[in-house]
This record gives C-alpha cells, sequence and structure tokens, in this order.
C-alpha cells in the first residue's frame, strides 16, 4: 500500500513537471517572430500564406504534416509515410479543427498546440502527459462539402 501512494506520488509530480516545462516552452514561443496566438491558446506561425478555398467542419480536408514534441521528437509524419492524410476538421484534435478553418487551401503553417488542445493532461501511448504538439501542416487540397440529402 505504502510503495502505491509513493509511486502514485513520484507519477504526479513527474506530470506536474511535463506541465510547468511545456506551459514555459509555450510562453517563450508566443514572444517569437511572426507567432500568433488565438483566444483558444493556439498558437501558430504562417510559413506560407494560401490563396484557396477555406475547410469547414463539414469539408474535407487534405494534408501533409509532421508532429514533434518541444525536444523534437518527431512521434508522427505524413511526409515520412510519404502518403497526404484526408480528413474532415473535426475528426481530429482540437487544435487542428481551429486552425484548419483559418488555412486557405495552399497554406503551410507551424502550429504550437497546447496540451488542451490535444492530447489533455494523460496523453496517450506515444504522446507524454501535459505535452504540447508542433507540426507543420501543409493544406494542399480542400474538397467540396458532401451533399446534404433532403
Amino acid at each position: 500500500k505504502q510503495a502505491d501512494t509513493i509511486g502514485q506520488r513520484q507519477i504526479k509530480y513527474h506530470k506536474e513537471e511535463l506541465r510547468i516545462k511545456n506551459n514555459r516552452w509555450l510562453a517563450i514561443n508566443a514572444q517569437e517572430d511572426g507567432v500568433e496566438m488565438l483566444k483558444s491558446g493556439l498558437q501558430y506561425r504562417i510559413i506560407k500564406e494560401g490563396k484557396g478555398a477555406l475547410a469547414t467542419e463539414n469539408s474535407e480536408v487534405e494534408v501533409h504534416y509532421e508532429g514533434r514534441l518541444i525536444d523534437g521528437k518527431v512521434f508522427d509524419s505524413s511526409y515520412a509515410r510519404n502518403q497526404t492524410a484526408t480528413f474532415r476538421p473535426t475528426q481530429v484534435i482540437k487544435g487542428w479543427t481551429e486552425a484548419l478553418q483559418m488555412m486557405p487551401e495552399g497554406s503551410v503553417w507551424e502550429l504550437y498546440i497546447p496540451y488542451f488542445l490535444a492530447y489533455g493532461e494523460n496523453g496517450n501511448q506515444n504522446i507524454p502527459p501535459y505535452s504540447t504538439l508542433i507540426f507543420k501542416v501543409e493544406l494542399i487540397k480542400v474538397k467540396s462539402e458532401p451533399a446534404t440529402k433532403k
């Protein structure tokens, strides 16, 4: 029982350290040239300004992306697979949902997504708790919305 309590305390301490480290990183990043911050806490930098259509939550978008943690570790990359991904903005983490509806087709943005717009305080198998996610997102195509049935 005591070992469990100590173990729980260590996990809690480790998670708190991660939360502080990630929040500190975001605070510093927000001061960088070209970084914009939205009310939600999402930060982004426009690498290439697109001129095409804007997605809605019902559009399908085709993207290329690379995701990494603040230590630089890449956890996912469509570039590495050499295959784009297609989905609706509402089918992904909140930080992407918001950004994808602001990015004109043809844009390349770097997103800095706080944990509460990503995988939260618990993370997942590849993402540690409280992780800020950094994504390079290239919005290749905004596909027309599916026809609504009348």
